[in-house]
C-alpha cells in the first residue's frame, strides 16, 4: 500500500528559512527514489516549526531514500539548526487529488 507521513520539526530561532532551503534543495532525486508527493509547509503564526508531508510508493522506498548521499548530506547540514523536537505520523494513503 502507498506509504505516507506527516512530520514536523522545530528549528532554532532564526534558522527556519535556512532549514527549509536545505529540505527543498534535496528534492531533485526524490521522484526517482519512489516519492510521489513532497511538500514543505510553514504556519503563519509559528516561526520555528516546519511541516513535511510525503507520499511514497512504499515504506521501503521512503526508508531507502534516507540512505541516499543527497539525503544524508541535507540531514547532516540541517541537524545543528534543529531543536530535536520532532513529530511523525505514518499513514496508509488510500487516495486523493494528485495521486
Amino acid at each position: 500500500m502507498t506509504y505516507g507521513c506527516i512530520a514536523s520539526m522545530k528549528t532554532q530561532p532564526g534558522s527556519r528559512d535556512e532549514v527549509v532551503s536545505i529540505l527543498l534543495s534535496a528534492v531533485d532525486g526524490l521522484r526517482a527514489a519512489g516519492c510521489d508527493i513532497y511538500v514543505v509547509g510553514l504556519s503563519d503564526d509559528d516561526d520555528v516549526t516546519i511541516w513535511v508531508t510525503e507520499v511514497w510508493r512504499t515504506k521501503d522506498h521512503h526508508d531507502a531514500s534516507l540512505t541516499l548521499p543527497e539525503a544524508k548530506a541535507a540531514i547532516s547540514k540541517a541537524m545543528p539548526m534543529l531543536t530535536g523536537e520532532f513529530t511523525k505520523q505514518e499513514l496508509s494513503v488510500v487516495g486523493g487529488l494528485g495521486l
